[in-house]
């Protein structure tokens, strides 16, 4: 049966593909001039002549990264927290969405805990407060201030629970009729059917950790231990870079450098690990966060 397109049909049609090729470009656009920035020379940068393409290609800013350690050492803390980090966001988004998927005849403490995450959402106890917390905890200066502290995000939980209420009902009441006990049901049958919610949490998780500055800043007293985006934070809001730890080699390419093209490099690479990991979980993001937003 061949149906009949009206008019307006492809107007919007066009509409659609003009608004979202725009959308597309400035999120494009900006990854591209910093690339080019990155891979032209110090008097094109300086003299704002780079655009989208590279203007007198240098890999200078790259050779001198290559010799920087401190911010290798950054991107190291950074990675370390991406993986542990999102691991045990995972872990807790699990086994708290789980029993919180279950009605409150099944769980009768049910109301009484979401009430509490609820709240938890919308109110905090305010930075002083944390910080003092962290500090009496021994936590300042240390690799899980980056961790602990953010462990659980509740927002997560929620979109998890709503995923998982959304899953038919008939799988998990045959796992249980075949003996199956809860632990059993949740990795075997729930997870299996989950990989959409999972893959999308998992991407939120990763992002966060790896884009998250603040804290390293405000918990880290020694610059050694930023991750890398707090590291990249302070080149840009210190305006310099820091010449200390450098040997003369660094020295002299610095001076041959412009800060723009340092900047640039540093930008690029810190995004390359999100650019490479985002196209394989894609394609669960957009059904997992709308299946998982549509019940309460």
């Amino acid at each position: 049966m061949k149906i009949k397109r009206s008019g307006s049909y492809y107007i919007y049609q066009v509409f659609n593909t003009v608004v979202l090729a725009l959308v597309a470009l400035t999120c494009i656009f900006p990854i591209l001039h910093v690339l080019a920035m990155s891979l032209s020379s110090s008097n094109a940068a300086m003299a704002g002549r780079v655009t989208f393409l590279p203007v007198e290609f240098s890999l200078s800013a790259y050779e001198y990264l290559m010799k920087k350690n401190d911010f290798f050492h950054s991107v190291g803390i950074a990675g370390g927290r991406v993986v542990i980090g999102t691991a045990l966001n995972m872990i807790l988004i699990v086994l708290t969405a789980y029993p919180l998927s279950r009605s409150s005849i099944h769980f009768r403490g049910r109301t009484w805990y979401m009430t509490y995450f609820a709240i938890t959402m919308f109110l905090g106890g305010g930075l002083i407060p944390t910080y003092m917390v962290i500090k009496n905890l021994h936590l300042l200066d240390s690799f899980w201030v980056l961790i602990l502290p953010c462990a659980m995000n509740i927002w997560n939980v929620i979109i998890m629970m709503n995923f998982i209420r959304g899953l038919p009902r008939a799988v998990e009441e045959a796992a249980f009729v075949d003996g199956a006990n809860h632990w059993q049901t949740l990795f075997r049958v729930i997870l299996p059917m989950s990989k959409p919610s999972l893959a999308s949490l998992l991407l939120f998780s990763m992002i966060g950790h790896w884009n998250a500055w603040f804290d390293g800043m405000f918990y880290m007293n020694n610059p050694n231990n930023y991750p890398m985006a707090t590291y990249l934070a302070t080149q840009i809001i210190n305006n310099n870079q820091s010449m200390t730890n450098m040997t003369p080699e660094q020295l002299a390419l610095l001076s041959s450098l412009s800060e723009k093209t340092v900047r640039s490099a540093q930008l690029f690479i810190s995004i390359i690990p999100i650019l490479v990991v985002y196209p394989f979980l894609q394609k669960f993001f957009v059904k997992g966060i709308t299946v998982g937003s549509v019940k309460e």
